[in-house]
């Protein structure tokens, strides 16, 4: 069961941080461009692993797409629909 909208938020941050480490996921705002600050076709991939794994969820062949991963806005949105 999911703790709320702010605990997504944080794990989807904290996972975005992870791959795209050395940036910083927890200082860009809501809407940047995950591609622009190092995201790529690899990582995308590795994201979209970790997400699926860390909340037991399947990402639906729609949402496979670079807008689904543009930003932590997008990734957020994305699992908070899947969530529910």
């Amino acid at each position: 069961m999911v703790d709320g909208d702010e605990s997504v938020e944080a794990r989807v941050r904290e996972i975005v941080r992870e791959v795209l480490e050395p940036t910083d996921a927890n200082r860009l705002p809501p809407d940047a461009d995950l591609w622009a600050n190092g995201l790529n076709s690899l990582g995308s991939v590795s994201l979209l692993v970790r997400l699926e794994e860390e909340f037991e969820v399947e990402f639906p062949d729609e949402a496979l797409n670079r807008t689904t991963f543009a930003s932590v806005r997008s990734i957020l949105d994305t699992m908070l629909e899947l969530l529910r």
